[in-house]
């Protein structure tokens, strides 16, 4: 397994103000005609719709409700776009993928959207791909990281819910996971372990998302 390098002190700083600065909601995008200019830098959270991406937002960011979570997974539809840093950077909520409830027509046209939308930035400067660590990486999973793959989009994977699982089974996964990103060429080698609801690992997320932040 490679361990994640530790950030520095002023990189950690960097990051926890970028993310509890202004941060506010500017529109959810069911179009590329719809996206707001590529005038900054821009990353993008994506997941399987019951990874807790709203969860992780929220907490990522310091605000209550402004990803709205819902117990209806497949609540995002559009690409929601957030302003970051009065003007810092774009945050992009991908529609959530992978669940079995939504009808095959919908899941096509967010498949249809999300690959466009991937193909067409050329600001975007990372995807979080969040997995939920007590499950590992299921198939919607791996089709998102082929799909990634063929686009050359860098995409980093970040454990959620780490604190539903024992530490051990926590890496255990993180070490399997590293292994098979060795054969995806976007893939980050490095994979972040999260908790929204103890905090886990959300000063690093922040710092990742801080150094990306740079023009």
């Amino acid at each position: 397994m490679t361990d994640a390098p530790e950030f520095t002190d002023a990189a950690l700083e960097k990051g926890r103000v970028l993310c509890a600065g202004p941060v506010s909601f500017v529109l959810g995008a069911a179009d590329l005609h719809q996206l707001p200019e590529s005038n900054r830098p821009e990353v993008a959270f994506a997941g399987r719709s019951n990874v807790g991406k709203s969860s992780l937002l929220n907490a990522l960011l310091n605000r209550n409700g402004l990803a709205r979570a819902s117990a209806e997974p497949g609540r995002t539809r559009e690409l929601n776009y957030f302003d970051l840093g009065e003007g810092k950077m774009w945050l992009v909520d991908l529609p959530g993928f992978g669940y079995a409830k939504v009808s095959r027509t919908q899941v096509e046209k967010w498949t249809k959207l999300t690959r466009k939308y991937l193909r067409g930035r050329v600001n975007l400067r990372r995807i979080f791909l969040l997995i939920d660590s007590r499950r590992g990486l299921m198939p919607p999973d791996l089709e998102m990281m082929q799909m990634l793959d063929t686009v050359a989009v860098t995409y980093q994977i970040v454990l959620t819910k780490a604190d539903k699982v024992k530490m051990s089974e926590v890496e255990a996964v993180r070490a399997e996971i590293q292994v098979a990103l060795k054969t995806h060429p976007a893939a980050h080698p490095i994979v972040r372990m999260t908790s929204a609801e103890k905090g886990m690992g959300l000063p690093e997320l922040r710092a990742e998302i801080g150094m990306l932040a740079e023009v």
